[in-house]
């Protein structure tokens, strides 16, 4: 993305949010901040001349502009002229729908994904109910919703050679996000990596049985200790790690978070990881012993709650599943959906499922 690009980009998203685009002044400073220019060096043009403004005067007119981007961008950081380019890339990374379909990145991926919901409309599927899947992650690219700040801040904390943690109760999402994630890290990471996904309730039950998982999704020979970490020191990896808390059993020692966390420590490491754990995992192991008070996996993890929906995102699920069915529901069951599931996405799935169904029922 280039400065043109990231400026049209900026009105694009003004205009989606009824804002006012940026102003000639506003704009020939953005092109001068994305250069990466001092204030007194840059060169500002308005009404089409260049234009002689005090260093003072740019930086009160930049900080309004990096507040007017903080307002509808709604990523959780402050934008400003050191980290400016970095955060509107970022940002470009989760609003895909509005970037023209030459530009690149996460874009042709929702499209794609855009395009094949809008098939659901067709006569033969227009009724079935959308509230799917009731149970399990969610591995459509059409059917995931939200969670934007959430990707956002998950892959800033990866570019910046750390690896993450996703902690929340069970059926808030954390399954389906760590996929998408996998499935969009071509887009996201600045350095690629092999995204490889390891559910670790999916028939791993002792220490033995996740080296051979961990190797064979990998596509290198089964091994462990200095043999795995030989084997790995051409691979880069981000390893997505599902149901964490498999690791407590008695059939895993400490010795498996100790190597997990020696792949992953350093900017060139083999691995890069993105854990799912229903706890802290300062909580979820004790590993303290020999004073040493931090669990392996908490020292070089940062860690990122996923809470429940809030009630705009929760009306904004549900709206967006009926969209394309002949069934409305009323304010008073939204309400009745937003209150009983509290914004949890799996008791909101399966408590709409049901109010669906009756919808249909009553058709019959």
């Amino acid at each position: 993305m280039d400065s043109q690009e990231a400026l049209k980009f900026i009105n694009r998203l003004l205009a989606e949010k009824n804002r006012e685009v940026l102003n000639e002044l506003e704009a020939s400073l953005f092109l001068e901040i994305w250069e990466g220019k001092a204030y007194n060096q840059m060169v500002i043009y308005f009404n089409g001349k260049q234009q002689v403004y005090a260093s003072q005067y740019l930086r009160e007119t930049a900080s309004k502009l990096f507040t007017k981007i903080e307002e509808i961008s709604n990523i959780n950081r402050e934008v400003k002229k050191g980290n400016f380019k970095q955060s509107i890339e970022l940002l470009y990374t989760i609003y895909p729908a509005i970037v023209s379909p030459s530009q690149q990145l996460m874009g042709e991926s929702i499209n794609k994904a855009q395009q094949d919901e809008s098939k659901l409309a067709s006569s033969s599927q227009q009724n079935r109910n959308p509230f799917i899947p009731q149970h399990g992650r969610i591995e459509e690219l059409q059917q995931f919703f939200g969670r934007q700040r959430e990707i956002l801040r998950v892959f800033e904390v990866l570019n910046s050679n750390s690896s993450v943690a996703l902690i929340g109760e069970e059926g808030i999402g954390k399954s389906s996000l760590l996929w998408v994630i996998c499935q969009q890290a071509q887009n996201y990471l600045y350095l690629p990596r092999e995204p490889v996904f390891l559910d670790l309730n999916n028939g791993v039950h002792n220490e033995d049985e996740f080296y051979i998982a961990l190797c064979d999704k990998i596509g290198i020979p089964e091994s462990k200790g200095y043999r795995l970490t030989r084997n790995l020191q051409n691979k880069k990896v981000l390893l997505a790690i599902d149901n964490l808390g498999k690791l407590i059993e008695n059939s895993f020692t400490r010795q498996v978070r100790d190597q997990l966390r020696g792949l992953a420590e350093g900017r060139d490491a083999s691995l890069r990881l993105i854990l799912a754990a229903s706890e802290p995992l300062d909580k979820l192991f004790n590993d303290s012993q020999d004073n040493r008070k931090t669990s392996p996996l908490a020292g070089i993890c940062q860690e990122e709650n996923i809470k429940p929906w809030d009630e705009i995102s929760a009306r904004h699920f549900i709206t967006k599943r009926l969209a394309n069915t002949s069934v409305s529901f009323t304010e008073e069951e939204i309400i009745q959906l937003i209150q009983q599931s509290g914004g949890h996405p799996r008791k909101l799935m399966q408590l709409s499922y049901r109010t669906y169904s009756q919808y249909m029922e009553s058709l019959e």
